[in-house]
């Protein structure tokens, strides 16, 4: 009986496996396929696959620059929300500060603000500071947005280490950045590199604050990119979907690698 149940387990498993797989493989399929083939043919295999429209894409498309421009945002973004959301958790969770808490509400407020609430107070402000069309409107907004999130997700993870670790290094005269640096940091590896690809993630994806702060086609990211030119291109699906399974291989790229500390930085940042 254990083994039947076993047997099963492993069925549904594969079954939803192949389920969340399928659209990456019709993507890929698709991409593969001619604009006649895929007319006269537009849910069966790559007979005769090409690699024209990857071609095309590369050539006729700036993804190169869009490519480029999401990249750098994902990176900022990600990188400079991480350093802060650290310090700003330790402080909540070790620091004998008053008001910590209140700040944490705060910040667990601030989760419950939608972006699009924000996005004309900030295009007012971003005119102002002449930063419209600039990649470095849309990190600030994505930094704005990233931050609360990772302070709630770390201030979970930190009350989970042992407070004995954290005295015994005060009593022994150990300054705050040496404290996060020896101790605090290396304990949570796997759920700051969780938080690291979960914000990469929402950024690289990201449409609406795209859409809005960046309107000329050499500060577009890839998302906002691929849907201006998927109106331009209904009619050719074949180099669309080449176009967005490109997109989405450095996602998967960074999942592949870091997903021996995804299930276990996930679980362990949820509190007791």
């Amino acid at each position: 009986m254990q083994h039947l149940r076993n047997t099963l387990r492993h069925l549904l498993l594969i079954f939803l496996c192949c389920i969340s797989l399928y659209p990456v493989w019709f993507m890929l399929s698709t991409a593969l396929k001619s604009q006649n083939y895929y007319v006269l043919n537009p849910m069966g295999l790559p007979y005769h696959p090409t690699l024209a429209n990857f071609g095309s894409v590369l050539t006729n498309w700036p993804l190169l620059v869009w490519v480029r421009n999401s990249l750098v945002a994902t990176v900022v973004s990600v990188l400079v929300s991480t350093i802060i959301s650290i310090m700003a958790a330790f402080a909540i969770v070790f620091s004998r500060a008053r008001g910590r808490e209140t700040l944490f509400r705060v910040n667990i407020a601030l989760m419950a603000i939608p972006s699009v609430a924000l996005l004309i107070p900030m295009y007012m402000l971003m005119i102002k500071f002449h930063l419209i069309n600039q990649l470095p409107s849309a990190i600030l907004f994505y930094i704005g947005l990233l931050i609360p999130f990772s302070i709630f997700f770390l201030v979970n993870f930190f009350r989970e280490i042992p407070i004995e670790l954290v005295e015994a290094a005060y009593m022994d005269g150990a300054p705050h950045h040496r404290i996060l640096r020896s101790i605090i940091l290396p304990i949570s590896g796997a759920s700051t590199v969780t938080l690291v690809i979960v914000n990469a993630i929402f950024v690289w994806n990201e449409l609406l604050v795209a859409l809005v702060f960046l309107q000329s086609n050499s500060a577009r990211t890839l998302m906002s990119g691929l849907t201006l030119y998927q109106g331009r291109y209904l009619s050719n699906e074949p180099l669309l979907m080449a176009a967005a399974f490109m997109s989405i291989m450095p996602l998967g790229i960074l999942y592949v690698f870091g997903q021996r500390f995804f299930v276990r930085g996930l679980t362990a940042g949820m509190g007791k």
